[in-house]
């Protein structure tokens, strides 16, 4: 879905919709009054004395308001997924490792009388249904970016699109270089995606020493790194498709698109939809995750009305005399409709997805047998050395030659106080090859002896990226502040 085709189609459900090149439009990415990426992950209101957190009672304070600053923190999110990978490799290598799989291979049948609706384990549940959820809130994301967000203008969207490619294609490279001509090549997928939440929270880490276009840089590659992440799903790792159940899952998102145009506005219409969708889906062959995303790039993502129409709405209300419940559903309508269907579903949906849907995904998926004959396996198997290399050499070379090639060719430019060795640390970060890394795996390997030993390489790999990187930033940031320092003294 295009960037031109989105914005034209937005603007069409409304005509209070706001045009992308408003220089008032409150969902400019450069408007310092809009909500940042690390506010809207916030996702909660203003603690309240009225609620548990805004009380002041012992446990409020001990308890319940330090648990809140740690989940509005930026980089919380990765450190649950840390500690839950910490737990699943703990866990499978304790005296009851055995319990491990025979936990997550737990079946789940729904019937309705003699028609089965889900059949699987709770290890498919998590891949299947939870991470469904996941690539919503990925494909919610991509449609504000193409929007009203840093892919909706070429020029700004060129650099990180181009590091990207360079940061998909080069690791793969690497690992068919190994594996090629091997029944293991179908792996090739694994090296090539970036973790955002670990790959941003490294780059948190070092605070002062990297610019902030460095980080808006990571954010935009790591969006089009999964666009590519999705369609190599979508494309490669898909079988035995029928075309029956691929017909209603598509006739469904048309129904969708549809009941949008008309302006159904009832969620739970959607919702109900949408569960067909992802079941008609799960039917198809197409893997079942691909529905969060179609269903996220069809959600809104421009506001039905402007922030001056919310303001008149709040003033409505308060000059009110009485307030009836009816009221405050007009009210709450007005108001919350100045801000997009996407960008309110996913600030309501990342605390979810980050501090249970991705943390589950780990602890399920993660748990690899560390034994001394599994790592000598390990250190000598080409599928680890093909993507450990490929997140590590491969996102290197990639995602730093791609941009520098950029830059010589005239497409974009670095900005100022941004020098190559900020590319090469933020290069070697984007080598953090964790969720989708270890989703694609499970897709590849099924389980085989060949997945745990390219759960191995994702682990080792994004380990040492993550170190490696934060040294290089680090260095690069003290000779940037060594270099403007320099002409002061003079």
């Amino acid at each position: 879905m295009s960037n031109e085709s989105n914005e034209s189609n937005e603007s069409n459900e409304s005509n209070g919709s706001h045009e992308s090149n408003d220089p008032n439009d409150p969902n400019d990415p450069n408007d310092p009054n809009i909500e940042s990426d690390e506010d809207r992950a916030a996702g909660s209101p203003p603690d309240s004395s009225l609620t548990f957190i805004g009380r002041n009672s012992a446990l409020a304070r001990t308890v319940g308001r330090p648990l809140l600053n740690f989940l509005r923190i930026e980089t919380s999110g990765g450190i649950l997924l840390l500690a839950a990978t910490a737990a699943a490799l703990i866990w499978v290598n304790s005296p009851v490792g055995d319990s491990y799989a025979h936990f997550w291979h737990t079946p789940i049948e729904i019937t309705v009388s003699d028609f089965v609706v889900f059949d699987e384990d709770l290890h498919g549940f998590v891949n299947d249904a939870l991470m469904a959820l996941f690539f919503f809130v990925v494909g919610l994301e991509i449609k504000r970016e193409l929007v009203t967000g840093r892919l909706r203008r070429l020029r700004d969207a060129m650099l990180p699109a181009v590091a990207a490619l360079g940061g998909m294609v080069v690791p793969a490279l690497v690992y068919v270089a190994f594996n090629a001509g091997g029944e293991d090549l179908r792996g090739w997928g694994v090296p090539m995606a970036t973790d955002i939440a670990f790959a941003v929270g490294v780059v948190s880490l070092v605070g002062k020493w990297v610019p902030g276009w460095l980080r808006l840089f990571l954010l935009t590659l790591a969006i089009v790194d999964d666009i590519g992440a999705i369609l190599v799903i979508a494309v490669f790792y898909s079988s035995d498709i029928s075309l029956g159940w691929l017909g209603l899952a598509a006739a469904l998102c048309v129904l969708i698109a549809a009941l949008r145009r008309i302006r159904v506005w009832q969620w739970a219409v959607y919702m109900v939809v949408g569960v067909f969708v992802w079941w008609a889906t799960l039917n198809s062959g197409v893997h079942a995750t691909i529905a969060g995303v179609a269903l996220g790039l069809l959600t809104p993502a421009k506001p039905l009305q402007g922030d001056s129409d919310a303001r008149s709405v709040a003033r409505w209300l308060q000059d009110r005399p009485r307030i009836s419940v009816t009221d405050i559903r007009r009210a709450n309508f007005g108001i919350a409709e100045s801000r997009s269907v996407a960008e309110r579903l996913e600030v309501a949906l990342h605390p979810y997805v980050s501090y249970l849907v991705v943390p589950v995904f780990a602890l399920a998926n993660a748990g690899v047998v560390l034994s001394a004959d599994s790592l000598r396996g390990a250190a000598s198997s080409s599928v680890t050395i093909g993507v450990a290399l490929g997140l590590l050499v491969g996102k290197t070379v990639g995602v730093s030659g791609f941009t520098l090639l950029a830059t010589k060719l005239g497409l974009s430019a670095l900005p100022a106080g941004v020098s190559r060795l900020h590319v090469v640390g933020v290069s070697i970060v984007a080598g953090i090859g964790f969720t989708v890394a270890l989703f694609v795996t499970a897709l590849a390997f099924d389980g085989s002896a060949a997945g745990d030993e390219a759960k191995i390489g994702v682990l080792a790999a994004s380990l040492v990226a993550a170190v490696a990187g934060l040294v290089v930033l680090r260095l690069a940031g003290r000779r940037s502040v060594a270099a403007l320092a320099v002409p002061r003294r003079s």
